[in-house]
């Protein structure tokens, strides 16, 4: 790989358009820096699937390199290769959601993230790998195998969104798209050390989708090595839709201005492990308590804050409301009953335990979900953001389908390891990973802040200024993930 390919993947989605804009460097050269990175990276860590064949991919890299000369931009993303999540739909791909029962599938259109994407110029090379039908946060299906830790390629690289996570980490990608339902976005930018927003419920719609009003923990998002790529491909996915009615109708053009702030005062309040309440491994509170005091040192004020409901009644509403969302999408593969032999037993135990609810409980649930959605607001009125770890483990083996038990206590179902993540998604706020550093094994950790009601750009602001106190933990590079 030459220097000058070793330069091109170092850069982040926005130094990358402005290059390519500024005529620095060509789409083809751009194309050819990324496939060579992707050639020689992701044969061992399996982030990205269904590539596409080079010479089409050079092809478009080639058209994008002639509308620039013609003075012709498509957007922010003109000409920036990009691979999507392979839950989401890219005409032309397979969109396979890890399932050997949808592993022949080819979408005939394009879902609104990646149009919105393709209009704003990307080019997209494949999708990044994700667990069968993106449940459990371990990135492994019988499709295309597990994708494997930037940092170590023995360990898990988190979920759903851990291929998108992984090539961002070994600069395969430039800036990635994922979605979020039970820490998606944030699990895998903490264990692969990059950045992970679930936007605030509404502000990326959906589409398309069977249902528009109910269906609102799950969302797409932008991962990125940097806080201002982030905003940047937010800016591109976010935006009103009249096909999603509570889609937000800000204007997504304010994620792409300056997110410049002075965090003096910013008052936040530290969750910690809810007074004991989740098991947390060895270290980690550590890890994020240093994030915490960088985050003093920048002038915020943090103190400790406590959920104003009982974590368990959270949890157990929670669970009715993801079994009523996530057993139907299962029932659609179990039309015919010599599926279920194909669908794993994680995605069958969501389904079988989605039979006995009734709708009473659905709305006894809805009923905690709005307690627990009012006492985060009184939480914010005394702080201004909310920190929690955005895990309760370092990333375990890649052969382990989930942790059965987490310092010390058992785990009562597959995804219980990671309750951490549920209460952004259970309130709809916005919620960002930032890099909080490394354990004693070298593998890295995220810090999760949670942020006020539609306060995605507050709560960027407060991201990038991080980013901005912390260069010499945000520039750390996985071993393989550099050109050496």
């Amino acid at each position: 790989m030459t220097n000058a390919y070793q330069d091109i993947s170092r850069l982040g989605a926005l130094d990358l358009s402005h290059a390519i804009h500024q005529r620095q460097v060509s789409c083809r050269e751009v194309m050819l820096a990324t496939l060579a990175q992707v050639d020689r990276l992701n044969p061992n860590s399996n982030a990205i699937v269904s590539r596409v064949d080079s010479d089409t991919l050079l092809t478009q890299a080639d058209a994008r390199d002639a509308q620039l000369a013609r003075g012709e931009s498509m957007g922010c993303l003109h000409g920036i290769p990009q691979a999507i999540k392979d839950l989401s739909n890219v005409q032309g791909l397979p969109t396979s959601l890890g399932s050997p029962l949808m592993k022949d599938f080819v979408a005939t259109e394009d879902g609104l993230m990646a149009a919105r994407m393709k209009a704003a110029g990307c080019i997209v090379i494949g999708k990044t790998n994700t667990p069968e039908l993106g449940l459990g946060s371990h990135t492994f299906n019988e499709v295309f195998g597990p994708t494997r830790n930037a940092w170590d390629p023995t360990k898990s690289a988190g979920g759903s969104s851990g291929g998108a996570a992984v090539a961002l980490a070994q600069r395969m990608l430039s800036v990635a798209d994922g979605s979020d339902f039970m820490g998606s976005l944030r699990n895998p930018a903490g264990w692969n050390h990059v950045f992970g927003l679930r936007p605030s419920q509404g502000r990326v719609p959906m589409w398309p989708a069977q249902d528009v009003f109910i269906a609102q923990l799950g969302t797409e998002g932008p991962m990125a090595r940097h806080v201002r790529d982030l905003a940047l491909l937010l800016s591109v996915q976010a935006g009103p839709h009249t096909a999603s009615p509570l889609s937000l109708g800000e204007d997504p053009a304010v994620f792409a201005g300056s997110l410049v702030s002075d965090p003096q005062g910013t008052r936040v309040g530290w969750l910690s492990d809810l007074q004991g309440y989740l098991p947390m491994e060895d270290g980690i509170l550590d890890v994020c308590q240093s994030a915490l005091n960088s985050l003093s040192g920048m002038g915020c004020s943090v103190d400790e804050a406590r959920l104003g409901m009982p974590p368990e009644q959270i949890w157990q509403a929670w669970l009715v409301w993801r079994q009523a969302l996530v057993g139907p999408r299962v029932a659609a593969l179990l039309a015919k009953p010599a599926n279920r032999a194909h669908v794993k037993p994680e995605a069958l135990w969501e389904h079988d335990q989605s039979l006995t609810l009734t709708g009473a409980q659905l709305m006894q649930a809805s009923a905690s979900r709005t307690r627990f959605y009012q006492s985060m607001l009184q939480l914010f009125e005394r702080f201004d953001v909310l920190a929690i770890p955005v895990a309760q483990t370092w990333p375990f083996d890649v052969q382990l389908r989930w942790p059965h038990t987490v310092a010390g206590r058992s785990m009562d179902t597959y995804h219980r390891w990671m309750e951490v993540v549920i209460y952004a998604t259970f309130a709809g706020l916005p919620s960002v990973s930032v890099p909080a550093g490394f354990g004693p094994h070298g593998l890295p950790m995220g810090l999760a802040l949670i942020g006020k009601p539609q306060g995605d750009l507050a709560l960027l602001k407060l991201a990038h200024a991080y980013e901005l106190a912390n260069p010499t933990l945000i520039a750390r590079q996985p071993p393989a993930g550099a050109a050496p």
